[in-house]
């Protein structure tokens, strides 16, 4: 077998409560790697054989027992020394959210343990009757009764589930109220605050009545070459030590220390993107966080990083005793997106989030973009039943979480989406997403490769697929012009490869800042057993994001999907560093579709066999 892998899947189809134990593949372990790579290959195999008993598949339901849910690790998961190792990569053959394929990260610990358990993926098959829960203990899965959870928070699940495993690295993923209640942007959180966060999961978790899978073991992943991955490792780590943002930035002031780089930019993006530029933005920044609330850090497993955040209140309206957070955009879609500057009800709106199962991302936006509804009069007061939905309404924001996750109220209307809201009330345009999925916080007209990334993301309005902030905001690797269209189709290409490739190691991204293919080849040459180049690595990466295209193009997604909202493409910032300025989506995207070898979004039959695609 090869190294890095524990060689083993286990498959589990709830409706008949059978489990199965199938090898790893190393055809697809070698094409695909892990995580997100190897999920997708595997739910490419499902979709086939669902087709194949006469059904579209545009017409599978995302909350229906056919659709698949996987939780897949990595070769670099689970090994210490290898580069933020603590995570996992969750995918569906739907989202409940955007209707294209469901893909979901997390850090903490429950990646690593699942590895340690024994085993390097998890298939979920059917759905239950009766609520459930899974168990990996030590090679053994089992399923279990889960009634007496059904209805608890996430955090009461965790500490019940915890007490009824004895053994070493017990870790706990589970849904909240959100994802019982079929909410499309619930999540799947482990370790209490971390969370498989977008594309709505958890949902899917919920239409299958399987509340949580706790996983335990103290099985050591196998290395094929301790000598060379020492070296490798080290290499790796020194150039992380060397690296301003992984060894100083991260570590001090979390992720939310971009808060004042990306306003000072003039895209931070302010009351549903109507501007770009909140003279208050200090107000809920990393620094402040880390000077008034900061009580340690916490880092994922193996990760040397601990961008991690726990927090505390200690008086006022939100009092809390501790939690974890907010992250950057936790803090700017609860926060500056509803134009909320009160850092305490943020802090408090994203603990609500955590333990009622909420992606705060989707959720803080579809907030923002209801305010923005009823501050045109699209909304009217009686729809509320009382509830100041306004911008900077801190008492609303924090209250909009419990009804969103219990489709309470108005938050009914609120737990579809922004999409789907914006839609009801008559003005589409205000949702701020791409396929569906709400952007996070950068807007594009202040850098526009991020905006090309935006378009033409797989899973939608998301940054993680393809980071050109990297080198148009904070220069990593080399700094660019962030206003020019010139060149950044180039960049996107890239930055979404290799996303995809250490999406399937599976590591933190963050670690991209420091190191790049070139040191992934090496790791992944000395964990597995075989030799990676740098162009061999890019390759992979290459083959998944093109898989997942094709995938995407048989529920019916084109390049008439690979848009922006209309607010980035025809009006102008209005204010702020970059007055004036709008996004030129199509000429990048020429050039993009160029690059990719696509035809209207979609891989060409020729760019498919190229990359050794089994069709």
């Amino acid at each position: 077998m090869l190294g890095g892998y524990m060689g083993k899947i286990g498959v589990i189809d709830l409706t008949d409560k059978t489990v199965k134990i199938e090898s790893i593949c190393e055809d697809f372990a070698k094409k695909y790697l892990g995580g997100k790579g190897y999920a997708l290959a595997l739910l490419y195999e499902y979709l086939k054989e669902y087709e194949s008993k006469g059904n579209a598949a545009k017409d599978l339901n995302p909350l229906g027992p056919e659709n698949v849910l996987i939780f897949a690790t990595g070769p670099g998961t689970g090994i210490p020394g290898f580069p933020s190792p603590g995570r996992y990569h969750v995918m569906a053959l739907r989202s409940p959210l955007t209707g294209s394929i469901g893909s979901a990260n997390s850090g903490g610990e429950w990646g690593a343990f699942l590895k340690f358990a024994g085993f390097d993926a998890l298939v979920i098959k059917g759905a239950s009757k009766e609520p459930v829960y899974i168990s990996i203990v030590d090679g053994t899965i089992g399923i279990h009764d889960a009634c007496s959870l059904w209805g608890k928070t996430t955090f009461d699940t965790d500490n019940l589930l915890r007490k009824e495993v004895e053994g070493k690295n017990v870790s706990v993923a589970c849904i909240g109220p959100a994802g019982e209640n079929l909410v499309p942007m619930a999540v799947i959180v482990n370790d209490l605050h971390r969370a498989a966060g977008r594309t709505g999961l958890g949902a899917v978790m919920g239409s299958k009545k399987l509340k949580a899978i706790v996983v335990s073991g103290s099985a050591k992943v196998p290395v094929a070459n301790e000598t060379e991955f020492r070296e490798a490792s080290k290499e790796a780590y020194e150039k992380e030590r060397n690296n301003s943002v992984t060894s100083s930035g991260l570590p001090t002031y979390g992720t939310a220390i971009l808060i004042n780089v990306i306003n000072n930019a003039g895209m931070l993006p302010y009351k549903n993107w109507q501007l770009g530029y909140n003279s208050e933005a200090d107000k809920i920044s990393g620094e402040t966080i880390a000077k008034e609330y900061l009580i340690k850090k916490r880092p994922c497993w193996g990760c040397n990083i601990a961008c991690g955040r726990v927090t505390s209140v200690k008086s006022g309206p939100y009092e809390i005793s501790v939690t974890e957070g907010p992250e950057y955009e936790s803090v700017w879609a609860l926060g500056n997106s509803t134009g909320v500057m009160d850092i305490t009800a943020v802090i408090k709106a994203n603990h609500l989030c955590d333990e009622l199962g909420l992606d705060p991302i989707s959720t803080g936006s579809t907030i923002a973009a209801a305010m923005e509804l009823r501050e045109k009069g699209l909304i009217k007061d009686e729809d509320l039943q009382g509830m100041p939905l306004s911008f900077g309404n801190a008492a609303a924001l924090v209250e909009s979480i419990w009804r969103i996750a219990h489709k309470d109220g108005f938050g009914k209307f609120m737990a579809l989406g922004s999409r789907r809201l914006c839609e009801i009330f008559g003005a589409p345009e205000l949702s701020m997403s791409v396929k569906g999925l709400e952007m996070p916080a950068y807007d594009p007209r202040g850098a526009k490769g991020i905006g090309l990334n935006y378009a033409t993301a797989n899973r939608g309005g998301c940054h993680v697929t393809g980071y050109t902030i990297s080198p148009e905001i904070l220069g990593i690797p080399s700094k660019v012009d962030p206003l020019t269209v010139e060149g950044k189709a180039q960049w996107v290409k890239t930055f979404q490869d290799f996303a995809s490739v250490v999406n399937s190691t599976v590591n933190c991204l963050f670690t991209t800042f420091a190191i790049g293919a070139p040191d992934y080849a090496k790791l992944l040459s000395a964990v597995i057993g075989m030799q990676l180049s740098e162009d061999d690595v890019m390759k992979i990466g290459e083959r998944i994001y093109n898989l997942e295209r094709f995938i995407m193009s048989k529920y019916g997604f084109t390049e008439k999907d690979d848009t922006l909202p209309p607010r980035l493409i025809s009006e102008p910032m209005p204010e702020g560093p970059v007055k004036g300025q709008t996004v030129d989506l199509e000429t990048m995207k020429k050039d993009y579709y160029s690059l990719r070898g696509w035809v209207n979004g979609v891989p060409t039959l020729a760019k498919l066999k190229e990359l050794e695609i089994e069709l």
